[in-house]
């Protein structure tokens, strides 16, 4: 093997002659496949501005593929042959805001996803066993694989199915609404739970719901879903709420954006609440409204020069 090494790297070999220039063209790269829908980068920057003024959303350069492979689909449901014959039906036709929207939002959920925000949950939780009623906010529920881990988190910090709380469950995107509403999920979903939790808070599915589980009625019971865009000038949810849960959504956001959202989270939120945030999302630019207690928690800033 080491003859192998040196004679790659040329050790004992006698200099090779001039290599002869090879005139033959090189191979040309296969052509892309012609899209379904005419696509031009006004039409994608227009997407973008749509999607910004009406959901926050900012769309980076490099989402333009994402961008045209998810709203082909609505282009063939309504019968469009461009992206720009789209782009003015949404002028006329309201109702497809809704599903413009959908398309473009991003719904990657868990149960207990960054688990260390439940524990902390649960800690506060146990310290308001006194509370006569609690309410949490989750903020960009998805498909409620989030606020059902609230609900479980609860009932485990107060040891019953009914404890005094209230969680509102919220999303733009109505399709995951109805999924969460709904609390049916596969059970490769809950696969990563210990098996004592998952046999208390799910009911097992048989016949046509085989491989597939459902949170318990008590815990859905708990929660009440609701549609509500982020970038309303005011949220249908009356304070003080004690906990907001909103992760790795403003992350899609700009500093402008998140700032507006956290100047209405902040007289929301309760004078001990907590606001947790994704594992990737800082709001160390809103200093003034919100500081952090580590570990993307946050409390509201109770600085007297505000």
């Amino acid at each position: 093997m080491t003859d192998r090494f040196q004679s790659r790297f040329g050790a004992g070999i006698p200099p090779r002659p001039a290599a002869r220039a090879d005139l033959t063209p090189p191979p040309s790269a296969p052509a892309m496949p012609p899209r379904e829908f005419h696509f031009t980068s006004a039409d994608f920057d227009k997407v973008r501005q749509l999607i910004h003024t009406h959901a926050g959303i900012s769309l980076s350069p490099a989402k333009q593929d994402m961008v045209y492979s998810r709203l082909a689909r609505r282009l063939r449901a309504c019968g469009d042959r461009s992206f720009a014959d789209y782009l003015r039906r949404l002028e006329s036709d309201r109702n497809e805001w809704e599903t413009f929207t959908n398309s473009l939002t991003t719904n990657l959920t868990s149960f207990f996803r960054e688990a260390h925000h439940f524990d902390i949950l649960a800690e506060r939780l146990k310290q308001m066993r006194n509370a006569r009623s609690i309410t949490i906010w989750c903020a960009a529920a998805s498909t409620g694989e989030e606020p059902y881990s609230l609900a479980i988190t609860a009932c485990e910090a107060f040891n019953t199915l009914s404890p005094p709380v209230k969680i509102i469950a919220s999303d733009i995107d109505t399709q995951v609404i109805e999924h969460g509403r709904r609390g049916v999920y596969r059970e490769d979903r809950v696969e990563r739970m210990v098996a004592a939790r998952v046999q208390r808070f799910f009911l097992k599915g048989t016949g046509t719901q085989e491989g597939h589980v459902r949170v318990r009625p008590e815990l859905q019971r708990l929660l009440e879903f609701k549609r509500i865009n982020l970038l309303d000038a005011r949220y249908p949810v009356s304070g003080p709420v004690d906990f907001i849960f909103c992760r790795n959504v403003m992350i899609y956001f700009d500093k402008t954006t998140q700032r507006a959202i956290l100047s209405r989270f902040a007289p929301l939120l309760s004078a001990e609440g907590l606001l947790f945030a994704g594992h990737s999302e800082s709001f160390l630019h809103s200093a003034d409204l919100f500081r952090s207690r580590g570990r993307t928690v946050y409390e509201r800033n109770h600085d007297p020069r505000r």
